[in-house]
């Protein structure tokens, strides 16, 4: 059974709906312990004291923000609670958007929001209106004790929580030197027209069961290979990919690969027939885990 992170409400004009969150997401990346390279023993990590040379016990740890080399000021949860004691406990809407002038780029970790006791109705209420307006809702939450800029949305059956980045924390591109050369290459019209087709050609409904981690699960078989006693020889690091040197060219060789169903157009059709052999990865996974 899923267990709610956080429990409060969402608050919009007048309305208040009660609501827990939940993780939305789990990432599945392989993760490695440090060990010592001459005895094979887990490295531990303790906190120290620099000035006792003591390790300090979890709960004499307290929050510091350096002022000066050194100097530190000194901020206890209470206090940080404290600042606003209404937010800690509310998704405070602040207005309703269109989804689509949002850019991904402000997009940052995502939950599932459920009604508590009681909370159904007025859960359902917003969820159908929102669907209905096609709007994402903008606002505040605060989170770990840190104030998080959010979007609330409709996906399927529930309200999904996406927390954001503040406007001052994405960067702009303009401070690329390298785009300055993009105003001075234009594409003609053959070749605009060539890469639009191209596009066309690899367009489809996004199935997020077709993309599957396939670097993860060659981590995973080189685990298991390694646990059985394989030696395993390191290959060489490939090349960067350079540009092509006749663009048209290569535009061309792409679309008509594509027409054609070769297997080596530069697609992702190779992650459909990758698809299958899904089930051998599971299988990979699940032997590396067993002996992990």
């Amino acid at each position: 059974m899923a267990r709610a992170i956080w429990s409060g409400a969402i608050s919009f004009g007048l309305v208040n709906v009660p609501v827990k969150l939940y993780s939305a997401t789990s990432p599945k990346s392989v993760r490695f312990n440090q060990l010592s390279s001459k005895t094979g023993a887990r490295i531990r990590q303790k906190r120290v004291d620099p000035t006792t040379d003591e390790e300090v016990p979890y709960e004499d740890i307290v929050k510091g923000y350096e002022i000066t080399p050194d100097r530190y000021v000194v901020i206890t949860d209470e206090e940080l609670d404290g600042l606003d004691a209404k937010a800690t406990r509310t998704i405070d809407i602040e207005e309703f958007v269109d989804q689509a002038e949002i850019d991904p780029i402000y997009y940052d970790h995502n939950y599932y929001l459920a009604p508590t006791a009681g909370g159904a109705k007025a859960y359902r209420l917003l969820l159908d209106a929102m669907r209905e307006a096609g709007k994402v809702g903008i606002g505040r939450v605060v989170l770990r004790s840190k104030q998080q800029l959010a979007a609330l949305r409709p996906t399927g059956d529930a309200l999904a929580l996406t927390t954001m980045l503040w406007g001052d924390e994405v960067l702009s591109p303009d401070r690329l030197d390298e785009l300055e050369a993009v105003e001075d290459a234009p594409a003609s019209d053959r070749e605009l027209k060539m890469a639009e087709q191209l596009i066309d050609s690899l367009s489809a409904e996004f199935d997020p069961s077709k993309f599957h981690d396939e670097y993860r699960e060659r981590v995973l078989d080189l685990i298991e290979r390694k646990a059985a006693g394989e030696e395993i020889t390191v290959q060489p690091e490939t090349e960067e990919p350079a540009a092509a040197p006749d663009l048209m060219a290569a535009l061309e060789a792409s679309l008509a690969a594509v027409r054609s169903g070769d297997e080596d157009a530069p697609k992702a059709r190779k992650r459909s027939s990758a698809k299958s052999s899904d089930g051998d990865g599971s299988k990979s996974r699940s032997k590396a885990k067993a002996k992990t």
